[in-house]
């Protein structure tokens, strides 16, 4: 999920250079909500990881 979320930053930094405004904004707003469901599943990941293990 950080990989897809690199890609659409990377891809709204190209958009942008080339002008192209709403396609930068919408690749960078869905950059953004991936990073956050990302900390979300990483925090949540990291709390039950813990108390299943042996």
């Amino acid at each position: 999920m950080l990989r897809y979320t690199i890609i659409f930053v990377v891809l709204a930094i190209i958009a942008a250079v080339f002008g192209f405004g709403g396609i930068a904004a919408g690749a960078a707003s869905i950059a953004k909500i991936l990073f956050f469901i990302f900390i979300v599943l990483f925090i949540l990941s990291l709390i039950f990881g813990k108390k299943f293990r042996a």
